[in-house]
């Protein structure tokens, strides 16, 4: 099967922002600081148009990963058209959180962490890299931002 044609920079911005603004759902990869052991979940987020908004119990593996190391990797959609992010982590306690974040985070996922017993925290992710592309005909010109800042469209 042939695929279909590359997209042009600006096609590929576009098609992520759509991605980042509509999905629910991401595979966030991790990695302990002691061990360097990696860990991947999935965790639904929402995206504010500059960040994305995680939330997982404080003590889970993923939560120490996020809060001891500052970073993460996040996967969007599936691998014939995926988006990786690379950014860095904020902590946030519910109460450090505005609520009109919570409540976009509790109607976009489904999932309010505030009505758990069980502590749970919630991440800011800051893109400082984006990459996207389909197939192997979009791996040159998959770096769609750098440094935190969008590269130039075509």
């Amino acid at each position: 099967m042939t695929p279909p044609p590359a997209r042009s920079a600006e096609q590929r911005r576009r098609d992520t922002l759509h991605r980042l603004e509509h999905d629910e759902d991401a595979w966030v990869a991790t990695a302990d600081g002691t061990s360097g052991m990696p860990y991947l979940v999935p965790l639904s987020f929402l995206w504010n148009g500059s960040c994305l908004l995680f939330s997982t119990p404080a003590a889970s593996p993923t939560g120490r990963n996020l809060a001891a190391s500052r970073r993460a990797r996040v996967g969007i959609g599936p691998t014939r058209d995926v988006v990786m992010v690379e950014g860095t982590v904020e902590p946030v306690t519910p109460a450090e959180l505005p609520e009109q974040d919570a409540e976009l985070f509790a109607v976009k996922t489904g999932f309010d962490p505030r009505e758990l017993a069980t502590p749970y925290l919630y991440f800011r992710v800051r893109p400082q890299r984006v990459q996207a592309w389909r197939e192997a005909n979009e791996l040159e010109g998959r770096d769609l931002m750098r440094d935190g800042r969008w590269l130039p469209a075509d």
